[in-house]
């Protein structure tokens, strides 16, 4: 069972999306590290807003940096495998 955020730390947004996979996998990267990472969901009314909402991940605000940092370079190497992936360049 997931752990709940301390009541007297200031947490704060590092991460949204709108799909919950890439939400666990950012998660995952970030508690891997040693960061305490929080899940929270963008719920929307679907009659009023078709396709909003999202999940945000929340960590304390002394280890942002440090997440924001690595979801970077998370989001920089899916970049370059994509780029290899859609390559036009044959492969060796």
């Amino acid at each position: 069972m997931a752990s709940q955020p301390q009541p007297d730390q200031e947490f704060v947004d590092v991460f949204d999306t709108e799909q919950e996979s890439e939400a666990m996998v950012v998660r995952g990267l970030l508690e891997s590290a040693g960061i305490e990472a929080f899940q929270t969901g963008l719920d929307a009314p679907q009659d009023i807003l078709p396709g909003v909402g999202g999940v945000v991940l929340r960590v304390p605000a002394s280890q942002a940096a440090e997440a924001r940092e690595l979801i970077e370079e998370y989001r920089m190497a899916g970049a370059a495998e994509e780029g290899e992936l859609n390559s036009e360049e044959p492969a060796e």
